[in-house]
């Protein structure tokens, strides 16, 4: 049987992501940043590409990467989810780089993310599940022409990964196109639309396989992200109810507010165990499709309502721009239908287990 506890070295991984974000990833900070016209970190995303080496954690050794497993990469996605972190991590680290090592002429562009000296985004719109239909651009005359909306990341990207009508996949230099900034929930993780008149491109593989494969390893792992959104919830959400005083009582001893509270661990506790299955599925190759589309659909009403929670149970703080809570709010909610909503995954889970509606 699969062993979902985590090792000492994901725990020494995740010890070692924490220290970074809590000394280069606080609060204020994030809300400072997310108020300006450049919402991305540059510096921190330096530290944790570059300084620790997890843009490179899912590329083989032999390939310019760290050789380890989506396992380990759900670790640090639990931990960028708990800090709200505005690093292109999702869809550089995971998604492009899926995508790349899904096409056999990707070797230098591979090994330039793994390294952490450029980061990529797939230019397929954040909304779209794994198996979905994408947007292709138009190919004529050698040279890319069309528009793609709702692409993640696309501003703090150096390269985009272009599907063509060819069926082809092209990376394409972000100084080639134009991409203008569209309006996003969470300003964490902008939006942008990318138009391509005439952008040169290199083909670097089918666009099917790695589309495909980049979509389903990044709905895998999103939902490990959503569990560190979750998990601070209900850990700062606790830890308010302790401290907050009402009748010289601490709130969090109303029993109302313990039912919450206990209904809402259960919850996290089992979204734990769905994200660990998918990150391990990926990791193994087993049984993935059924396991990452039962994360999916369970994930985004778990950490929606944690974030919930927590705003509700915050009181009049809760409320204010000057707490963070509404930053995990509005990521849990933009979660909920990224790579596909939790709708479309249930019912791609009862055409894989054979179930029929009703």
């Amino acid at each position: 049987m699969t062993d979902l506890l985590y090792s000492e070295e994901e725990e020494a991984l995740r010890a070692a992501v924490r220290d970074l974000l809590t000394d280069h990833c606080d609060a204020a900070g994030v809300v400072a940043r997310v108020e300006s016209d450049a919402p991305h970190d540059p510096s921190l995303w330096k530290a944790l590409a570059d300084g620790m080496g997890l843009a490179g954690l899912l590329v083989p050794e032999d390939r310019g990467g760290q050789g380890a497993t989506h396992r380990e990469a759900a670790v640090v996605l639990e931990e960028l989810g708990r800090a709200a972190a505005p690093v292109p991590y999702l869809t550089s680290a995971v998604v492009a780089t899926e995508a790349l090592l899904a096409c056999e002429h990707a070797g230098d562009l591979l090994d330039a993310l793994a390294s952490g000296r450029r980061t990529g985004a797939l230019t397929v719109g954040l909304h779209t599940a794994p198996g979905a239909a994408f947007t292709a651009v138009r190919l004529e005359g050698g040279a890319l022409h069309g528009e793609l909306t709702g692409i993640a990341d696309a501003a703090a990207a150096d390269v985009l990964l272009v599907p063509a009508d060819d069926g082809g996949l092209y990376a394409v230099e972000a100084d080639a196109v134009t991409v203008t900034p569209q309006a996003s929930l969470d300003l964490t993780r902008p939006l942008a639309r990318v138009v391509l008149d005439g952008a040169p491109g290199r083909r670097l593989g089918d666009a099917g396989p790695a589309v495909r494969r980049a979509l389903r390893a990044g709905a895998g792992l999103l939902a490990s992200e959503q569990l560190g959104v979750a998990d601070w919830c209900l850990t700062e959400t606790v830890r308010h109810v302790k401290d907050r005083k009402q009748f010289n009582r601490p709130v969090g001893g109303f029993q109302a507010l313990k039912h919450r509270l206990a209904q809402l661990w259960l919850e996290v506790v089992s979204l734990r165990a769905a994200a660990r299955a998918a990150a391990d599925a990926l990791a193994t190759g087993e049984d993935v499709d059924v396991r990452v589309t039962v994360a999916q659909a369970y994930a985004a009403s778990v950490a929606v309502r944690a974030a919930e929670e927590a705003l509700q149970l915050h009181g009049g703080i809760g409320m204010t721009w000057e707490h963070p809570v509404h930053l995990y709010l509005k990521r849990a909610k933009a979660d909920s239908i990224a790579y596909g909503t939790a709708g479309a995954h249930r019912e791609a889970l009862a055409e894989l287990v054979d179930l029929p509606a009703p």
